[in-house]
């Protein structure tokens, strides 16, 4: 019975969505972000790139084989055509991932600067989500990835999109 209040629990917390609490700054203040309580700083770099990467924990034994993640990176490129090479390595980089999937006529891709996609990661499909920007004469990335398919369920793939969704929204202003 225990075990079922804390299931009941922590599927309404994941129903409620995220709440942003976490107040991130990259690039000496220039890109600035708020992050859900629950999503916790794994790595950080400094310098150029700057990176930061987030769990997003997965509470299904889906997560002892895969980690969801998002990452938003910021590198300098002075101009435009610096912005597009970053982008279009990004995607090379990304096409050449095992498993390589485009993901075609989803309502959740705002512009073309946005990709949906899966490949493979320790044998388990990948659903990824990427937006760039440039800003200043710096490209960020935003890379949200999940299992494509957890035992967590919808509740929680519901929640981290949304996560994803509404930082990408914060890194568009």
């Amino acid at each position: 019975m225990k075990l079922l209040r804390h299931a009941a629990l922590a599927a309404a917390l994941l129903m409620a969505g995220p709440t942003f609490a976490a107040d991130v700054s990259m690039a000496n203040g220039a890109v600035t972000f708020s992050t859900p309580d629950n999503w916790m700083g794994i790595m950080e770099t400094q310098g150029d790139p700057e990176v930061r990467v987030f769990q997003v924990p997965d509470p299904s034994p889906t997560a002892s084989n895969t980690l969801a993640r998002v990452s938003v990176t910021v590198k300098q490129v002075g101009d435009i055509g610096g912005y597009q090479r970053y982008v279009s390595d990004a995607n090379a980089k990304a096409q050449a991932l095992p498993g390589y999937q485009p993901i075609r006529g989803v309502s959740n891709s705002n512009g073309p600067n946005d990709y949906l996609y899966t490949a493979k990661e320790s044998g388990e499909t990948i659903a990824y989500v990427e937006h760039y920007w440039f800003r200043d004469g710096r490209a960020i990335q935003l890379r949200c990835l999940r299992p494509a398919s957890t035992q967590a369920g919808a509740a929680w793939q519901t929640a981290f999109d949304k996560g994803c969704s509404d930082l990408a929204n914060s890194l568009a202003r």
